[in-house]
């Protein structure tokens, strides 16, 4: 028994465990973007495309250059002082003032715009990169520690014409090959980018206080275009807010597939806003104020998911890109050294484990516990084969472990390493899915990831010897990749996104 008046070492411990505990659930956080939550009445959003391999190749005639933006002000059109005598004012009560106009937004190669090099006017590639600078500087937002311009809507097609010599292997030009079934194309002409149309956002509803946009589109460039339907291939991205609410913004994705087009990615970003961005080797623009860094950041948003897109959708409940050498080095875009990273959790529940003993050469070498525990993936005890969907090595790798697995090499600029999770108990502690199933059709939640700490701990390929690299990610993504599989539809909704930070990381 304790002495009367002098606490136990038992209380004396679980106090300070108490402690502990209330320190670390007291960190101050701040956001990194800069439209935390997507609560802002005056959008600032942006769309763009990318064939196969990251690029434009070539864009789709009367279209322009596949970058676009819908930006604008919002203002109230008779000063709130002078409402009561004002009988018009709930006839037009705000007033929107869009910052990018039709003719920027179809700007083609060609056509000139400040900024532009003489060596990009002809270059499809360069063109649409700088036309995405452009854009972002009309859009540009002042604020601290850095401006921003908008979140970012990508689109992507997955088939890639071996015959056009359009893609690098591994950031090295190789000519002609094929054919190659591991890719899809119908012929001549398949990477390419689909129809843009946009719907600016306008006011709607009976009191004109809906916010509402749209941007959409088919890659089926010879159908009739009537919508989602007949089969062709679609996309949909529409936004609304009711102006004053402090609510979200809400972002409806739609994404079908067709024959000619069975391998398309549609996702929401918060890209950098200067510097490369996730898979790029183009300097681009987008929502994040500050690049988040491994261990030190969440990741909050709503997601409800309303159609899967089939067994072969890779749903990402949250994709994070960033780009290191080998060497631990930054990336310079330099193609040929430079390594994209991602790390994506799979949420659809059609997706099982290529992970397990016997196919070892799909698993990352080791696992490492939230107590800094490492299993190599040979111990069959403990390694949780389940996590994994696949890990798969950068193709300019000089020291892996075998087996491996190497990443297709033509799908980004320069190579790449991509490690693809699922739900499993090992990655609840960082509040991300424990079962299959979770935040699936018909369980839409809102999400606090530990993105941070959970990219902090895991693997990526490394040079031996080499000082660790900084993980910063430029980009963080919600959204699917339906993978070569036709006539599928997914259906999903995000809002309330906002990427977190502890204040005392922030410098300015």
């Amino acid at each position: 028994m304790a002495e009367q008046g002098r606490p136990s070492s038992l209380l004396i411990l679980i106090f300070l465990v108490y402690l502990s505990s209330v320190s670390a659930d007291t960190t101050e956080y701040v956001t990194a973007v800069g439209d935390p939550g997507m609560r802002r009445d005056a959008l600032r959003l942006a769309i763009e495309s990318w064939n196969q391999c990251n690029e434009v190749g070539e864009e789709v005639p009367r279209m322009g250059s596949p970058r676009a933006a819908d930006c604008f002000d919002i203002y109230r059109a008779i000063p709130k002082r002078n409402e009561k005598n004002c009988s018009l004012c709930k006839l037009l009560p705000y007033i929107l003032v869009h910052r990018i106009t039709e003719l920027d937004n179809r700007l083609a190669v060609g056509d000139p715009f400040p900024g532009l090099h003489a060596e990009a006017l002809l270059n499809p590639n360069l063109y649409a990169a700088l036309k995405e600078l452009y854009l972002g500087a009309k859009c540009q937002v002042e604020d601290t520690p850095n401006p921003w311009q908008f979140w970012m809507i990508m689109l992507k097609n997955g088939n890639m014409d071996t015959f056009a010599s359009r893609c690098p292997k591994n950031g090295h030009k190789v000519g002609p090959f094929g054919p190659d079934t591991a890719f899809p194309c119908f012929g001549k002409g398949c990477m390419n980018h689909p129809l843009m149309y946009h719907d600016y956002t306008t006011l709607q509803g009976p009191n004109l206080t809906t916010l509402k946009g749209r941007f959409h589109g088919s890659w089926d460039l010879d159908a009739v275009f009537i919508g989602n339907g007949n089969n062709n291939s679609y996309y949909s991205v529409t936004w609304e807010k009711e102006i004053g609410k402090g609510k979200s913004w809400v972002f409806h994705h739609v994404l079908r597939t067709s024959k000619r087009y069975p391998w398309l990615m549609l996702y929401l970003r918060s890209d950098a806003t200067s510097g490369l961005s996730g898979g790029y080797h183009y300097p681009t623009r987008g929502m994040s104020k500050i690049i988040p860094e491994s261990p030190n950041f969440k990741v909050r948003f709503t997601l409800n998911v309303l159609q899967g897109g089939g067994p072969n959708s890779q749903f990402y409940l949250i994709d994070i890109g960033s780009c290191w050498k080998n060497n631990g080095q930054p990336c310079n875009g330099d193609v040929t050294s430079d390594v994209t990273r991602y790390s994506e959790m799979i949420l659809n529940p059609n997706t099982s484990a290529w992970c397990h003993p016997d196919n070892l050469g799909v698993c990352p070498p080791y696992h490492t516990f939230r107590n800094g525990t490492q299993v190599h993936r040979n111990d069959t005890a403990r390694f949780p084969y389940a996590a994994y969907h696949l890990h798969c090595s950068p193709g300019n790798a000089e020291h892996l472990e075998e087996p491996y697995s190497l990443c297709d090499p033509y799908s980004n600029p320069q190579a790449q390493e991509i490690l693809q999770i699922l739900p499993h108990p090992v990655w609840a502690e960082y509040g991300y899915p424990a079962r299959q199933g979770e935040g699936w059709i018909g369980d839409p939640r809102t999400w606090e990831l530990d993105v941070g700490r959970l990219s902090h701990s895991l693997y990526f390929y490394q040079d031996p010897g080499t000082p660790s690299a900084r993980r910063q990610w430029m980009s963080v993504d919600l959204g699917t990749e339906i993978f070569k599989d036709p006539d599928q539809v997914a259906e999903w909704t995000v809002s309330d996104l906002d990427i977190i930070v502890p204040k005392k990381m922030v410098t300015t």
